[in-house]
């Protein structure tokens, strides 16, 4: 979906069309921004900006508090136009989704057709715009759907794809962040081509077992199925403070608030964790994230905040004042699958 959150508010507000507006937090304390309309995205504005940097970019913009309720009934609208065409069907967020249509309910063999007929439906049901990219694989498709936005439709062809990537500036691989990209600028990668000539092993040196995954979507290999009972990597809550906090008490009183709203997500996903994650910002903006993994793995509200507390204690929170917590955990098997040999760890982590 195009501008998701700040397109709902502004089919659901006629007079805020044609405006720059942005879903997220109050510009005048911290809040940031969810999202953000074409019109805002002219001034410079992206999502996860500060909002009061967003209101210094545009003091225009219209600022909205986010209506998750309303973006979920609508997607879930979105989901059922898909269903009617597959049920190969892997959500990735509220706005976004892989489909599988090798084999589908209405018997077109062109995906294009299908994805033009699912933008027709989308607009018709919900007066709303999608983009939608189309390919032999996950990674070309997500590529080829942030090709030709708004209401765009790109096609990535098998005879097409090699020289497609080859071009392909390497911070448009999806999967490759800002720090990734630098670190492959310094080692002379500066598209697909320049990927295509590491050896894996070469790349799994310098990144690890995802050099694997860089060496052949390179070569526009990607295996992966689609996931249709997605469990997430991870789960998480953390929050922004409106004033720095110096008091170690304090912050883990609030631990202990925001793992109870981990835990009932985790219930929710009949899921136990492996790790446990908790991230402090300190008032100058640092982050920092400490994580542990226990011997056995963790569900309950308890087991999580007394875990992040511990964590928080090999932090600089108390001599540092912190703006933002936020504890996650990942990791995840099912209730019921076999239990995990694992060894404890000792602390700290990063």
């Amino acid at each position: 979906m195009d501008a998701f959150y700040a397109s709902v508010e502004q089919r659901d507000n006629p007079a805020l069309k044609g405006k720059p507006v942005v879903v997220g937090g109050d510009p005048r304390g911290r809040g940031v921004v969810a999202a953000a309309s074409y019109e805002a995205r002219n001034f410079g504005i992206r999502s996860a900006m500060p909002a009061a940097h967003a209101l210094r970019l545009c003091p225009d913009v219209v600022f909205i508090r986010p209506r998750f309720d309303a973006y979920k009934a609508i997607s879930l609208e979105i989901r059922d136009i898909f269903s009617e065409y597959t049920d190969l069907i892997e959500p990735i967020s509220l706005d976004e989704a892989y489909l599988d249509v090798t084999e589908n309910k209405t018997g077109n063999p062109s995906a294009t057709l299908i994805a033009k007929e699912i933008k027709k439906k989308i607009r018709e049901r919900t007066g709303l715009i999608a983009s939608a990219g189309v390919s032999f694989n996950k990674f070309l498709a997500k590529i080829a759907s942030d090709l030709k936005k708004p209401d765009g439709l790109a096609l990535i062809t098998p005879d097409k794809a090699l020289d497609f990537i080859a071009a392909l500036p390497i911070g448009k691989f999806h999967g490759i962040g800002k720090a990734t990209e630098a670190k492959m600028h310094k080692l002379g990668i500066k598209n697909g081509a320049d990927l295509r000539e590491w050896p894996e092993h070469d790349l799994n040196k310098h990144f690890g077992k995802v050099g694997s995954y860089y060496y052949h979507i390179a070569r526009g290999i990607d295996d992966r199925p689609l996931r249709t009972e997605r469990i997430p990597k991870s789960i998480g809550h953390e929050k922004t403070f409106e004033e720095d906090v110096s008091s170690v008490e304090w912050l883990a009183d609030f631990i202990q608030t925001i793992s109870k709203k981990v835990a009932r997500r985790m219930e929710r996903e009949e899921a136990r964790a492996k790790t446990v994650t908790l991230k402090i910002r300190y008032d100058n903006f640092e982050s920092i994230t400490r994580s542990f993994t226990p011997g056995n793995p963790v569900s309950g509200a308890a087991e999580i905040a007394d875990l992040a507390t511990r964590l928080l204690r090999e932090t600089e929170a108390g001599d540092r004042k912190v703006r933002l917590v936020g504890v996650t955990v990942s990791g995840f098997i099912r209730h019921n699958d076999p239990p995990v040999e694992g060894r404890q760890l000792s602390f700290p982590l990063d």
